[in-house]
């Protein structure tokens, strides 16, 4: 997995709850087929992303905006907002 390139524990801890947290909100708008795939490159995305967010919630709203301009945007289920953190 792509936290592996993280040094810190607590970056790594920070990484896999957003990752959590994000993939809670993108998983609905994906097939079935598609989740593998696109779970990593969420991982690598977060992992990008890691030392730049101020929390796990930020991570996960960051790294949920960077993964929608990737993909046409199918449902609002995936937006995290400052009161919405799962």
């Amino acid at each position: 997995m792509p936290f592996l390139a993280l040094d810190d524990p607590v970056e790594v801890a920070r990484a896999r709850a957003a990752f959590d947290v994000a993939w809670r909100k993108i998983r609905p708008s994906l097939a079935e087929a598609e989740w593998e795939q696109e779970r990593s490159r969420l991982a690598r995305i977060i992992a990008n992303l890691a030392t730049f967010a101020v929390d796990e919630i930020d991570l996960a709203r960051r790294a949920v905006e960077r993964f929608q301009k990737a993909r046409p945007k199918r449902s609002s289920a995936t937006e995290i907002g400052p009161d919405r953190h799962c």
